[in-house]
């Protein structure tokens, strides 16, 4: 599989792609109404759509449904990086 050496490069490019909850719940709660927290993860797509949502009111519980789901797309995120990066380990070293 994978030797420690191959594991601790993984792991520490990890944690330097990894976002920060703090400046993610900082975004949501002072530019949460123009979806600064999602453009900050990475989820640009739904950043648009809750924006545009917000004129039917449906932003606002989905801003709210936010402080919640910040933790899991955090995760999500790491989890994907980690899968890249392993891949790419393993692509080069052979």
């Amino acid at each position: 599989m994978y030797t420690t050496e191959d594991q601790i490069l993984i792991e520490s490019r990890v944690a330097n792609e990894r976002k920060s909850a703090a400046a993610a719940y900082f975004l949501w709660f002072f530019l949460g109404w123009i979806s600064a927290h999602r453009f900050y993860l990475g989820k640009p797509v739904t950043a648009i759509l809750q924006i545009l949502s917000y004129f039917i009111l449906i932003g606002f519980v989905w801003w709210v449904a936010d402080l919640f789901l910040i933790p899991s797309i955090i995760n999500d995120k790491t989890d994907e990086s980690r899968h890249r990066f392993a891949r790419d380990l393993r692509r080069y070293a052979y």
